[in-house]
């Protein structure tokens, strides 16, 4: 891995010898790059990244090393879970650098067909014969070597689409139905096919990068907070019209009373009895019993649960601080490409912010009893090969924005 980032810097980071030139942030102040800072790749995310894609990979072992005790997946091998996360993780960082070879600018053009592929793909599970159903869910479609999971591509396809649609209608974006409401209609049907499957975690993930990005795009305070009022109200039918969602709520708020802790709760009092066995320091890499086969999904969706036993607040801590330095970095990306006039780069790169920032807020926020639980894994961490493919495609992206924009801070083209 080492070497290949080496590898990586050497093909990107040849140093620039020009003159340090003057950029304008965002707040219009203007402030010396010098040559070291623009050269190559960003070094601090990329190494940030291996860091959560390192410790999600012992992590991942350790949580499911348990699994094949289960008489139900007694046919798997203890390390059958980790033998597909690397296999995930290679096949994720091949993607990524071919990712990073596309200019932007072949991004702004296939954004539209790529939402409308998406869109196929999300109709497509639902097919009896081609949608593959789990636990009542049909949210994958199988490809043999793997399940491919279609609403994490319509996430990096809406962020893409959102940013497009921005920088087309930037002229009209004061007008509510010329400049949000089509915007709205794409998302809403989206929004029907995830319903569908159903897989409202998504749905809410997706709702929030397009809100992101146009309110980041420059769309009028008012039209935004129609927006969010719409959303606030539709979240809130879609939980009151459902028995098992409103049964999840009233889980998430007595998860401990004898009618939820064997039912709906059962998931969020176990992750709180790990988080609370951790304590400080945990009890050790390995020492977690809740993953043997007390906490369901304890290598996807509550994978932080097990880091919480296991390394404790410190641990947590950790992951938390590491989440919130990337999401805050890959948002600077974005707004140093809009100060650059490269508005489709600057907003797809905080939209990818906002997709890991808030998913990972949300999938903490369920670990640590903060939230309702939601079927949400944690990026870059948790098992799961179509959430780390599409994770690591973004995050190419992003460097291939921040590449961008220093060639153009140091007189370069693209």
């Amino acid at each position: 891995m080492s070497a290949a980032l080496s590898r990586l810097s050497l093909w990107f980071g040849a140093a620039a010898r020009a003159k340090p030139l003057p950029v304008r942030g965002m707040n219009g102040l203007r402030a010396p790059l010098s040559a070291t800072q623009g050269a190559g790749v960003d070094q601090a995310l990329v190494w940030v990244t291996v860091a959560l894609l390192a410790w999600g990979l012992v992590m991942v072992y350790s949580a499911s090393i348990a699994i094949p005790d289960n008489p139900r997946f007694s046919k798997y091998a203890h390390n059958y879970f980790l033998l597909r996360h690397l296999l995930f993780l290679a096949m994720a960082f091949v993607a990524a650098l071919l990712t990073f070879q596309v200019p932007m600018s072949v991004w702004e053009k296939v954004a539209p067909w790529l939402f409308v592929a998406s869109l196929v793909l999300l109709a497509a599970v639902l097919l009896p014969f081609v949608g593959k159903a789990v636990n009542g869910a049909r949210r994958w479609i199988g490809l043999g070597f793997m399940s491919f999971q279609p609403s994490e591509l319509a996430k990096f396809a809406v962020l893409l689409y959102a940013a497009n649609y921005m920088v087309r209608k930037m002229e009209v974006k004061e007008n509510f139905m010329r400049a949000v409401a089509p915007m709205g209609t794409a998302v809403a049907v989206i929004g029907v096919l995830l319903l569908a499957e159903p897989d409202m975690g998504a749905f809410m993930v997706i709702a929030v990068i397009a809100m992101g990005i146009l309110f980041l795009g420059g769309v009028n305070a008012r039209m935004f907070f129609l927006i969010t009022a719409v959303l606030l109200v539709a979240f809130g039918l879609m939980i009151a019209l459902s028995d098992w969602r409103r049964e999840r709520i009233f889980a998430y708020l007595d998860p401990w009373s004898e009618k939820h802790a064997l039912g709906k709760g059962y998931q969020l009092s176990h992750s709180l009895i790990a988080i609370g066995r951790g304590e400080i320091f945990g009890v050790g890499l390995g020492g977690s019993v809740e993953k043997l086969n007390w906490l369901p999904e304890a290598h996807t969706d509550f994978l932080l649960a097990v880091i919480g036993e296991e390394f404790g607040l410190i641990g947590v801590l950790c992951v938390i601080g590491l989440f919130l330095w990337m999401t805050r970095r890959i948002m600077h990306i974005g707004r140093q490409a809009i100060a650059l006039d490269r508005v489709f780069s600057g907003l797809v790169a905080q939209g990818v912010g906002i997709w890991i920032g808030f998913q990972s807020f949300i999938n903490m926020g369920v670990n640590l009893g903060a939230l309702p639980t939601k079927g949400l894994t944690l990026p870059l961490m948790s098992y799961g090969g179509s959430a780390i493919l599409l994770n690591l495609i973004s995050l190419a992206v992003v460097l291939r924005v921040d590449l961008e924009n220093k060639k153009l801070m140091h007189g370069g083209r693209l």
